[in-house]
């Protein structure tokens, strides 16, 4: 069963809506007993960087979440809930992410129109377990600011004024930048391999 942690996110209904459609159990989760307890975390994420960690801090999670992620529990995180894998965000340099990766999330360049809102084609250079039988040229719903560089877990990427990661995948740690929950038929795949891993 796939434990999806509630923390306010705005898409938390789109996320529970999609894995209903693909026939998933899940359950709702708000603590650290919750996370504990989980086969599967799903970490949705929309809004600031900052907000959404202090929330998680706020429900003591914190290390919960770290420890659930270490001990190899399959995890994704959608949109902030892939930057919060992260040590930092230029979008609250004082808030500390989860540290699971080292990096910074970068801002779009100065001049470049964001938020970065609309259909993107991803840009998948070889197998990855997120993203097998996805069509040729698979396109996906973005809605972001800021943005992961291109490091060794990129599973694909993404270019809107500067190429990043737009599927991570190391392990048991998989993220996605955009809104697979928006994202049609190429969403529900996504959702489904991470459901099969």
């Amino acid at each position: 069963m796939i434990t999806v942690f509630d923390y306010g996110a705005g898409n938390l209904r789109s996320v529970s809506n999609t894995l209903a459609e693909l026939g998933c159990e899940y359950t709702l989760v708000r603590n650290a007993e919750g996370l504990r307890n989980a086969s599967k975390i799903l970490l949705p994420g929309v809004g600031h960087f900052g907000q959404m960690m202090r929330a998680l801090d706020a429900l003591d999670v914190r290390e919960t979440l770290v420890d659930r992620i270490h001990a190899g529990i399959p995890f994704l995180g959608i949109c902030l809930g892939l930057q919060a894998l992260f040590e930092s965000s230029e979008e609250a340099p004082e808030v500390r992410g989860l540290a699971i990766y080292p990096g910074t999330v970068r801002r779009f360049p100065a001049g470049a129109r964001v938020p970065h809102m609309g259909w993107n084609e991803l840009e998948v250079p070889g197998d990855s377990k997120l993203v097998r039988n996805l069509p040729g040229r698979p396109y996906v719903y973005f809605a972001h600011s800021y943005y992961v560089p291109v490091n060794e877990r990129a599973a694909a990427t993404c270019t809107y004024e500067v190429p990043y990661t737009a599927v991570l995948e190391a392990g048991n740690v998989f993220g996605v930048q955009f809104h697979p929950e928006k994202s049609g038929p190429v969403g529900l795949q996504i959702v489904k391999n991470f459901v099969s891993c």
